[in-house]
């Protein structure tokens, strides 16, 4: 049976992400949302704020689950017997580094394949990037992220 798993630092998870993981929940029987702690990258919120909005925003895909994760993303997919990483791709700009890095995770499991799904037309310019940006100067990021994401950053802005 195929597992496959959509991995991201996810912070925040935008309509962007929720759109990919809607289009890998119908074509995988079982998808695991592996958010990345990332420290490098510096998140706006904790591990704990990103798996929360994430499961609250995937309560209705029966077959996703959501899993925080420190180590190398191949070890695991190895460790949860998954076969497939779901990435998804924006704009040609995305694929040169997704390509690499399905390259090298080739490299490091060749039992596990790289599949890149596209987001609708709708929000394939939303990053979570753009809406900490747009956030933190004050802009309306209502359209960009789920109800959840929006509270959450409101906090944030309010403390």
């Amino acid at each position: 049976m195929q597992k496959a798993i959509y991995p991201g630092t996810f912070d925040p998870v935008t309509i962007g992400h929720l759109d990919i993981l809607a289009r890998a929940s119908k074509l995988f029987p079982e998808v695991i949302v592996a958010v990345a702690s990332n420290q490098a990258k510096n998140p706006l919120f904790s591990m704990q704020t990103r798996l929360d909005c994430l499961v609250e925003s995937t309560k209705h895909l029966s077959n996703v689950s959501v899993m925080g994760f420190e180590n190398l993303l191949i070890e695991f997919a190895g460790e949860h017997n998954a076969n497939i990483l779901i990435r998804g791709l924006r704009a040609a700009s995305d694929f040169e580094h997704e390509f690499q890095l399905a390259g090298m995770n080739r490299k490091l499991n060749p039992e596990i394949e790289t599949v890149f799904l596209t987001p609708s037309e709708s929000c394939m310019f939303v990053s979570s990037t753009l809406v900490r940006e747009i956030a933190a100067l004050g802009g309306d990021v209502s359209r960009f992220v789920p109800d959840v994401v929006l509270k959450e950053l409101h906090q944030q802005a309010a403390s």
